[in-house]
Formats: structure tokens, C-alpha cells, sequence
């Protein structure tokens, strides 16, 4: 069993702790409103179990009976204090005047969240600060009066004031803070104003040509994004669906999009209970429509999904096949993703198999060169999702990159043997990063010893699309096109 930590906002002690501290009896507990409540235990477990607040943040507000403008109240503190955990932890900390690894963890997310709503939301500065301090003071009674004065400190000045103070700090000689960083240098001020690590600022600006540009993308990633839905192809037509979901509009550019409007649970949609439709960003049905939409001689029978889970992209393929006469195979290693897949897939002409995407030519149900149409949707860094999944940026690492990008580069190569001669392999990523895009399709080609050709992804896109680039390669943007930021590269095997 793990030690009991100290009590208190000061220095943890050395070795292990459990952040879950026992609370004071429930009758000298202060009130904490549920909503509170649960942000605040769905952001600890992020930082505590590694848990995705999408997965943890829902049961919370059902076991907290957390329901309608209060649900949208949490969902808001939550994603956004998770989004924002960098730049509010450079608040707190000077604030505080002392390092966020010397508060306790349980003070720590609890000033977070407090200063989010100082800073980010219109709920006033006593309100934010009360809640806060009471919610301290039934996790941790002695921090209850540092808490009270850290926020106090932070509600001085609003966010802009905050950042300014930061970087004059930094021009006066602070150094190892995040101002010292960012006075000295333009991407560390992005990193600091944009809520992102430096490492991811400088892979937008790299992708995207400029550091001005690169902002919008970050700040794009900042915004609530909207829940897009897929209106499977021969299933249901994007406008009937839209008609049946109140404020619901069809997608700008997929021709399966349908936008939902505001929240909501999409689990309780009838069409999508029923098969008909499934939660899908615009962007992801986007490049696979430039899968099923290039041109291929000869027969179109048999495709293949090569990393299908868990199944968005397979569902949509699987419809598409419906309507052609052609089956797709759909391949997942992990098993409880085949079974996603396979759930996700019920009632389509598609055959899910749990197997290595690399086992093109060893395994019997993934015979080499017997496919006409390829896509690998390959495992990322989602750097091209952060928007989606706000603690992502701050869990991803650059040395992430090398492990993944030989994994890409190994299963497009496994693709090109699985795809007939004259068949099209769509390679497919969530991330603009270039050595996951650029990088990984000209190594993976260049290494191959089966001849393949890029083709212009650009004629099976929508021509009402903007800014898709110089080609053969697309990137789509959430500040451009309002997608996920999804690359699609097409090739073309030789004869």
C-alpha cells in the first residue's frame, strides 16, 4: 500500500503517494455543488489514473445526477481546464510564488480549476473562489487558506493581464519561468498564449509554413468542436437525418455529414441505435471518400481496412461496399477494438479479423496483392484530434514520434504488398505532423520494393473544399475547413 501523503500545499514528500486523500467526515464537509464536483474528479483522474476525461467525465455526472445546463456547466470547466493546463499552471504558480510540483496534487487540480473559471468562464470571481476553497477545504482542510489566497491573487487580472505580467517577468530576469521563455522567443510565447507544448506549436508551424498561421490552428484546437455524424451511404440520406435532430445541419463539405446541434448524448440517436448513421468527424469520412472514390481498372471487389478500430472508417467503407457489390476486410490487433469494429460494422458486408496489419502475406485472410482498394489509418500522435481530446497535447512527447512513425512507415509498406497492381492505397493519418505524413510516405515508398505511384488526392475531394494545397498530398485543418486536422496521401501500385 502506498504511504499516506502529508497533508498541505507544500513540498510532497520523496517516494510514492496517493493523491486520493481520505476526506473529512461527510458531516463537516462543506457543500460542493455536483458540478464542481464532478470537473473536479474527472480532471484529477485525468492526472491521476492517465484516465480520458470523454470516458470518465460522463459516469461522474450521471453518478452525480448532474443533468441539462449544469452537464454543459462541468463539460465546459473539465475540457476546458484540461485544455488550458499549461498557461493556468504558469498563472498559479506565480500567483502562488512557488512551482505546481510543490502543491499537492489534489490543491493543484482544485486552483486549476478555480483559476479556469476566474479566468476563462463568466461566473463570478467570489463565486469562483468560494466554490473553490470550500471544495479544498473537503479534500485538504490546512490548504483551505492558500488556496483562498492564490485565487484571490489570480482574480487580480484577467487572462490577457496575466500573460503580459508573465512575459515582463521574463524580460526582467526570471529565469526558468514560462515568461522568461517567452519573452526571449516567439514560439515559446505561442506555446504560453495557446495552451500547447513548444514541440507541437513548432510541428503546426512547420506544417503550415508560418508561426501566425500555426495560431489559428491553436486556437482552433481551444474551441469546443461540434459532433459530427455520418449518414451511411444507401442507409439514410444527410438531410432525412438532419431533419430528425432538432438544429441539425448538413455537413459543409462530406456528402454524409450531418452537424449535431449543441450537446447531447449521440448514443441515444435513433438512427444511429438502429445502424444507419455513426459519430464521425467530417474529415475522417472525407479521406476515406478519396479511398472509394479513385478510379480503378479491372474488378472492385475486395478492400481492405488494414488498422480499422474502432470502426468509424470501416462502417463508412462498409456502406460504400454495400452499394458497389464489394466486401471489405477490416483488420485490428487489439482484440477489444476488433470487437468494436465488429460491432461497429453489424450489418454490413464487412469481415473483421483480429490480426497484425503486417502479416500481409503470412496471414491466410490477408493474401498479398489480392485487393483492389487499400486504407491504412495509422497509428498517430492525434496531434490533428487535440481539439477533441483535451489532455492529449500534454500527454504526447516527441519521443513518441520515432516509435510510431517506423510503425506507419511498416504498415504502408504492408499495404502496398496487400494491394493488387492497379489497386489504390490511401494512407491516412490525425496528425499534420510531417514526419508523420511527408516523411512516412516517402520512406515507406522509397524502401518498398514493389512499385507505387502518388496520385492527386485532390479531383475525389469535394470541389467546394478551399485551401487543399498544391497536391498530390492533402491536409485538411479545423481552422481552415472546421475538420480534424486528417492527411490523406493516395497511391497507385505499378503493374
Amino acid at each position: 500500500m502506498k504511504p499516506v501523503p502529508r497533508r498541505g500545499p507544500g513540498p510532497r514528500p520523496a517516494g510514492g503517494r496517493d493523491d486520493r486523500l481520505p476526506r473529512p467526515p461527510r458531516g463537516r464537509r462543506p457543500a460542493i455543488d455536483p458540478a464542481r464536483e464532478a470537473a473536479y474528479e474527472a480532471v484529477a483522474a485525468v492526472h491521476r489514473d492517465d484516465a480520458y476525461a470523454n470516458l470518465v467525465l460522463p459516469r461522474l455526472l450521471r453518478e452525480n445526477g448532474v443533468s441539462g445546463r449544469d452537464a454543459a456547466f462541468a463539460t465546459e470547466l473539465t475540457y476546458g481546464t484540461l485544455r488550458q493546463t499549461g498557461t493556468l499552471d504558469a498563472i498559479v504558480a506565480a500567483a502562488a510564488d512557488r512551482p505546481m510540483d510543490r502543491i499537492d496534487p489534489p490543491v493543484r487540480d482544485a486552483l486549476r480549476i478555480g483559476a479556469y473559471q476566474l479566468l476563462h468562464m463568466r461566473v463570478g470571481a467570489h463565486a469562483a473562489v468560494a466554490t473553490t476553497v470550500d471544495l479544498v477545504r473537503s479534500l485538504v482542510p490546512g490548504a483551505a487558506g492558500f488556496a483562498n489566497a492564490v485565487l484571490r491573487r489570480v482574480g487580480e487580472a484577467d487572462r490577457d493581464a496575466w500573460l503580459e505580467r508573465l512575459v515582463r517577468q521574463g524580460l526582467e530576469g526570471r529565469e526558468g519561468t514560462e515568461g522568461s521563455q517567452a519573452a526571449a522567443d516567439p514560439v515559446a510565447r505561442a506555446a504560453l498564449v495557446h495552451a500547447h507544448p513548444r514541440w507541437i506549436v513548432n510541428a503546426f508551424a512547420d506544417a503550415l509554413g508560418s508561426l501566425d498561421e500555426a495560431e489559428q490552428a491553436l486556437d482552433a484546437d481551444n474551441l469546443p468542436p461540434p459532433v459530427h455524424l455520418c449518414a451511411r451511404p444507401g442507409r439514410i440520406a444527410p438531410a432525412d437525418l438532419a431533419a430528425s435532430l432538432p438544429g441539425a445541419v448538413v455537413g459543409r463539405y462530406s456528402p454524409y455529414a450531418v452537424v449535431l446541434a449543441g450537446g447531447g448524448d449521440p448514443a441515444s440517436i435513433p438512427a444511429i441505435r438502429e445502424g444507419l448513421a455513426h459519430v464521425q468527424d467530417e474529415g475522417s469520412q472525407l479521406v476515406a471518400s478519396v479511398l472509394a472514390g479513385a478510379p480503378v481498372s479491372g474488378a472492385d471487389e475486395r478492400w481492405l481496412d488494414l488498422c480499422a478500430g474502432p470502426g468509424g472508417k470501416a462502417g463508412l467503407l462498409g456502406a460504400l461496399a454495400a452499394e458497389r457489390g464489394a466486401h471489405v476486410t477490416a483488420v485490428e490487433v487489439a482484440h477489444h477494438r476488433a470487437a468494436l469494429v465488429a460491432q461497429a460494422t453489424r450489418g454490413l458486408p464487412v469481415y473483421t479479423i483480429n490480426a497484425d496489419g503486417r502479416d500481409v502475406g503470412k496471414d491466410p485472410d490477408l493474401p498479398a496483392g489480392a485487393f483492389d482498394r487499400v486504407l491504412v489509418d495509422a497509428p498517430c500522435t492525434g496531434l490533428g484530434a487535440l481539439r477533441r481530446r483535451p489532455e492529449a497535447r500534454w500527454r504526447r512527447q516527441p519521443s513518441d514520434l520515432p516509435p510510431l512513425t517506423r510503425l506507419q512507415r511498416e504498415l504502408l509498406q504492408a499495404a502496398f504488398q496487400a494491394v493488387r497492381p492497379g489497386g489504390v492505397v490511401a494512407y491516412v493519418t490525425c496528425s499534420p505532423h510531417q514526419a508523420e505524413t511527408e516523411v512516412s510516405v516517402t520512406e515507406a515508398a522509397r524502401r518498398s520494393s514493389i512499385d507505387v505511384d502518388l496520385v492527386d488526392a485532390r479531383p475525389y475531394l469535394p470541389p467546394s473544399l478551399p485551401e487543399t494545397g498544391s497536391g498530390p498530398t492533402v491536409q485538411l485543418w479545423p481552422h481552415r475547413h472546421g475538420t480534424d486536422a486528417m492527411f490523406v496521401a493516395l497511391l497507385r501500385r505499378g503493374a
